[in-house]
């Protein structure tokens, strides 16, 4: 046995950040286990990005697959850090060399608007749960809430994030209203532009009955962040692309949008939500600023905030300002821990993670001539960034562990019991593609037409 596999370590998420971890540290010559809160380790590929991004999320799921498979690397499913897995017990008792949080960012940030925390999950609605319940809801096993949402709902946001959330609620309420007068089609093909399967059926929105959801930003469509710079000769001509990205979106699926506009109230009727107070802002250096004075109302039964997302807070995990808060080797060094890290989302709580590196390697007009969707160019770029990042860390944290004291042969081999008994307690028998085939959720693009309406 040599010196690294005389070091193990745990890895608490299995998605792009911790498989890119466990695999250039077993590489290195390290034991590792990823755990994993669900039953198979893809994250965000899964349950961030829409099911009509079929080719990148089987690319990229394919790739974390082929990670997780080294010699040197053990998986555990479905135990979550807080619940299955005790953080002091794991960090503290069971005998790792090292801890690597690579948890992501799952926690949506809350709306502050006063009392309004009482619709959740009825009325208002929270980006994660919403595409989680868009990309599974179709399954049999599917248990999670359910959502019914209404043609003119209010979404409050303004990244990519919200174009997406804004994108489910137009497809969902045209095909239903489509369906109504006998037209089927699918979301793969109302994704790829609504206008043109209007187009084709010689229809309106009017004609369908529907005025369509509107996109509720604190700013003005040019200081939407859909098109990465990086510096400040770069900002005017991002800004006028971030502009005419919106008006092309807009256009494609049919939504409004009311710039410079923030929520300070709520409209509640026998308590029921039937509507939200907004506020007109105006933007100075930079900073949206309410205008006195300015507030309206705007009646709706439903509220899909997309305003960000934040690492779940778990007892022991110290947190400063709603993060993770580390220090020291690449500014991921679990405060108050020696042996404790945190990679990926975790460390930055954004959903999809945005570095000061040019974005930007397709330009913004080949991206509008042809396919639409900054949202997948900039997922994809957000991946290599993660990766490459952490590459970094995981080069500072090897060494530091390769100074380190080793681990005996039993120490090593108790861990590994454990390991064993845990993957028991969850049914997993440690051959992961035949767990991935039983455990794979059902895809919607592999079920038959009838059950894509």
């Amino acid at each position: 046995m040599n010196e690294a596999s005389q070091h193990y370590i745990a890895i608490i998420g299995g998605s792009v950040a911790g498989s890119e971890a466990a695999y250039q540290l077993a590489n290195k010559g390290f034991k590792i286990v990823v755990f994993d809160q669900m039953p198979l380790p893809y994250g965000k590929i899964e349950d961030g990005l829409p099911k009509w991004h079929v080719k990148l999320r089987d690319k990229e799921e394919g790739a974390i697959d082929q990670k997780l498979q080294h010699p040197n690397i053990r998986f555990v499913p479905s135990v979550r850090l807080g619940k299955e897995l005790d953080f002091k017990q794991i960090v503290e008792d069971w005998g790792f060399s090292a801890v690597l949080l690579a948890i992501g960012a799952w926690n949506d940030r809350q709306l502050s608007i006063p009392g309004i925390e009482k619709f959740t999950n009825k009325s208002v609605i929270y980006q994660n749960q919403l595409i989680k319940w868009f990309n599974h809801c179709h399954e049999k096993k599917y248990t999670g809430p359910n959502f019914d949402l209404p043609d003119n709902a209010i979404v409050i946001g303004g990244g990519l994030a919200s174009i997406d959330v804004i994108k489910i609620v137009q497809i969902l309420s045209v095909q239903r209203a489509l369906l109504k007068k006998g037209i089927k089609e699918d979301i793969f093909t109302l994704e790829r532009g609504i206008d043109r399967v209007l187009d084709k059926h010689n229809l309106s929105m009017k004609d369908l009955g529907l005025k369509g959801a509107t996109l509720f930003y604190r700013k003005t469509a040019q200081d939407m962040p859909l098109k990465p710079y990086n510096d400040d000769s770069q900002r005017e001509k991002a800004r006028q692309v971030s502009e005419k990205m919106l008006n092309i979106t807009k256009n494609r699926y049919k939504f409004n949008f009311s710039p410079n506009s923030i929520p300070v109230g709520s409209i509640v009727e026998k308590d029921i939500l039937t509507g939200i107070v907004f506020q007109k802002t105006e933007v100075k250096d930079g900073q949206s600023i309410p205008i006195a004075g300015s507030e309206f109302d705007f009646k709706s039964s439903m509220v899909i905030s997309s305003i960000g997302s934040l690492p779940e807070q778990i007892k022991g995990v110290p947190i400063k300002k709603d993060l993770l808060s580390t220090t020291g080797i690449g500014g991921c060094r679990i405060l108050g821990y020696d042996h404790v890290f945190a990679l990926g989302n975790a460390v930055t709580g954004r959903g999809n993670i945005k570095e000061s590196r040019d974005h930007g390697r397709e330009s913004a007009k080949r991206i509008i001539e042809n396919h639409f969707d900054p949202k997948l160019a900039q997922f994809q770029e957000d991946l290599r960034i993660l990766e490459s990042k952490v590459d970094v860390q995981v080069d500072e944290i090897s060494k530091s562990l390769e100074k380190s004291k080793s681990l005996s042969n039993e120490e090593v081999i108790l861990i590994d019991t454990k390991v064993s008994s845990l993957q028991k307690s969850v049914g997993y028998g440690e051959d992961y593609f035949k767990w991935k085939e039983e455990m794979l959720w059902e895809r919607l693009e592999n079920l038959p037409d009838r059950m894509k309406e």
